[in-house]
């Protein structure tokens, strides 16, 4: 009986070794679950990180996720995109183009899509093609709707135009998202 014992427990120690040289083998070959966007939000279960826009004039920005907490600044933009980081309770971890963030309440945060321009003079373009005419240029720093994004253009709105723009010249879409 004692050897039946072993044995198993044998069998035990060969499986997890094993588990465990394949979790190294994965590490090394550099997959993590934040890298395939396994990382989820323990209170939404949406992914980690994911953008979102400001949904009112001026939002406080507090050091920690309650009211208790000092107000570091204040964004003044609506529509502003930013990135949740973390999720606790009824309060986000944002960071804006610039890296700067905080917890902001998530009922001062909207789902609706917005980027920001990070190249001057954007032509914002008739079709998702390089040699499409251009219906407009945004200027570095604008806001804009965000509507829909193929694999690397994203069609989006801005003072009255709408358009398409190549997605690695906007902040607030990540390079691999697709939205319809």
């Amino acid at each position: 009986m004692t050897q039946l014992k072993f044995r198993a427990d044998r069998g035990f120690v060969r499986a997890y070794r094993m588990i465990a040289a394949v979790s190294v083998l994965l590490l090394l070959a550099g997959f993590t679950p934040q890298a395939y966007g396994a990382e989820r939000g323990s209170v939404t279960n949406l992914p980690l990180p994911r953008y979102v826009s400001i949904k009112s004039a001026e939002v406080n920005v507090r050091r920690g996720p309650s009211l208790t907490h000092r107000v570091d600044w204040v964004f003044k933009r609506k529509d502003m995109p930013v990135e949740i980081t973390a999720e606790h309770g009824h309060w986000r971890r944002v960071r804006d183009r610039d890296g700067a963030g905080g917890w902001v309440h998530y009922s001062l945060l909207s789902g609706n899509r917005t980027v920001i321009v990070d190249q001057d003079m954007l032509p914002l373009l008739s079709r998702p093609e390089q040699n499409a005419p251009a219906s407009a240029q945004l200027e570095q720093g604008v806001v804009a709707r965000l509507d829909n994004c193929t694999a690397d253009w994203c069609r989006l709105s801005a003072g009255g135009y709408r358009g398409w723009a190549p997605k690695n010249a906007l902040w607030g879409v990540k390079l691999d998202e697709v939205l319809e």
